[in-house]
């Protein structure tokens, strides 16, 4: 399907949506929609105390720590994964819920292999190092090259004559945020351009102890595709310290990567079917595949089951309301969003019936409260819903809900929503050998958990879906 076409679709969709929210937009103006929310301040604080000082209290961690020890990293494409899908599909049969299924997807299958980088020369160094995601490998022998070693994309071009069969060392300094600095893990299309033979790429994160983190990449179609691979930060500052004062660098790369044929791989999908409006769903996300490396606890696999855990505290209580619940578990998301934009263009003709769409995947480090993006009059009404979260001090509020990929739902206008955490030391551990289950903490699942049920089950239990507007932004983003 073309850019163009698509953008009609969805823009069509929007049109549909939007006509039926105009009617519930003004129902909202006859009703006390917000002593509507007040009723639900009991229940609330029956889902609060269930997850954080109840029977439920522990439970989602528990679940989280005995997945990620059974089958540790989850990456796209690997049997693994595939074991995982099915293990989580019978644990949410096992606990009750409803329509529990997978719906196919097919994904990547890119296989890191056996990879090393040595410095060579001044010294010999081993390189902490780990292949970026769908990068080529080396020859067989590996490539032996002089390192040129830049701070940015600006200095490569500037030093652009000195590049040819060269390594190309980025050194980029981070950026104050992820959004800012990730550019540089395709530095292998720039670094080509040039000349260069491998690029090597600063890991993208703020913090290091010798630890590289991984990631996925792009070629472009006409720029030569070179190997490329993230190095630690102390690598990376160390040779640009040497380089500064005229050394020499030489390094060994050797990488056996290899892209296979797409495979399939699930979205799994389990529920709690509305009383009233089953058409109608409340979603809550995060997604079940990781990285090859440490145990993918972090990123992301608290965020699906924060997830799970919502419904099932639900469930737990004997609620079901007016709305279907539904926790989507997404797959291949760190290869590009690739199971959410499945599942977007096979339920997109139902768009009018998706109510609000939300989702973890920046941790769950200190929840407090959630972010929220969607007109002014569906604003105040979440903004209500979260107030219902004061025992647990969780009502903090964002006009702007952090997502991936619940994008795609963003872009069509239909109301998202996303955990807000403490995003300060998530970046310390992703996509490295740290994202175990060590640096999650069982009172913060608790609380994520309870944040999601809380504003999951008013949402859902309202009279009326929550308004919505067209916004002018119909252009599909990609996130890593």
């Amino acid at each position: 399907m073309t850019a163009a076409i698509y953008k009609v679709l969805l823009l069509l969709c929007s049109i549909q949506c939007v006509t039926q929210s105009v009617l519930r937009y003004r129902s909202f103006h006859n009703k006390d929609v917000f002593r509507e929310i007040k009723d639900h301040r009991n229940i609330a604080a029956d889902l609060i105390k269930l997850s954080v000082d109840g029977a439920a209290k522990n439970q989602s961690y528990n679940r989280l720590a005995e997945f990620v020890d059974k089958f540790g990293f989850r990456i796209a494409g690997s049997k693994n994964l595939e074991n995982s899908i099915d293990y989580v599909i019978q644990k949410l049969k096992e606990d009750g819920l409803e329509n529990v299924h997978g719906e196919t997807v097919m994904v990547p299958h890119w296989v890191r292999g056996y990879e090393s980088a040595k410095m060579i020369e001044p010294r010999i160094h081993h390189l902490s190092m780990l292949g970026l995601g769908g990068s080529i490998g080396t020859p067989p022998e590996g490539i032996t090259a002089e390192a040129l070693v830049v701070g940015s994309f600006d200095e490569l071009k500037k030093r652009s004559s000195e590049a040819k069969g060269k390594i190309i060392v980025f050194n980029e300094d981070w950026a104050g945020s992820y959004g800012k600095t990730v550019a540089y893990r395709s530095g292998a299309v720039p670094a080509s351009k040039v000349g260069g033979v491998a690029s090597l790429i600063r890991s993208i994160t703020p913090f290091s102890i010798n630890s590289p983190h991984t990631g996925s990449q792009h070629y472009k179609a006409n720029v030569k595709k070179i190997p490329t691979a993230c190095i630690t930060i102390e690598d990376a500052e160390m040779m640009a310290r040497m380089a500064a004062r005229g050394d020499k660098i030489v390094i060994h790369l050797k990488m056996d990567a290899k892209t296979h044929p797409d495979v399939k791989s699930r979205n799994v999908v389990a529920e709690i079917k509305g009383r009233t409006n089953p058409e109608e769903v409340v979603v809550v996300s995060g997604h079940i595949d990781s990285w090859d490396v440490g145990q993918g606890a972090m990123d992301d696999g608290c965020g699906a089951f924060i997830s799970w855990q919502a419904l099932s505290l639900v469930h737990q209580l004997g609620l079901r309301p007016k709305r279907t619940l539904r926790a989507i578990f997404w797959t291949a998301e760190e290869e590009g969003l690739i199971g959410a934009h499945k599942y977007f263009n096979d339920h997109k003709g139902d768009m009018s019936n998706f109510d609000l769409v939300m989702e973890s995947d920046t941790g769950t480090f200190s929840p407090s409260g959630l972010g929220f993006s969607g007109n002014k009059a569906a604003t105040d009404i979440v903004r209500a819903a979260v107030d219902l979260l004061d025992p647990i001090g969780a009502t903090n509020f964002s006009t702007q809900a952090d997502v991936s990929d619940v994008v795609y739902w963003q872009d069509a206008s239909v109301p998202t929503g996303s955990l807000l955490v403490d995003t300060s030391k998530y970046f310390y551990f992703h996509h490295s050998n740290g994202d175990t289950m060590t640096v999650q903490n069982s009172h913060d699942m608790d609380v994520a958990s309870a944040i999601f049920a809380v504003v999951a089950y008013v949402v859902a239990d309202l009279e009326d879906m929550l308004p919505r507007k067209p916004t002018n932004n119909t252009d599909i983003r990609l996130f890593d």
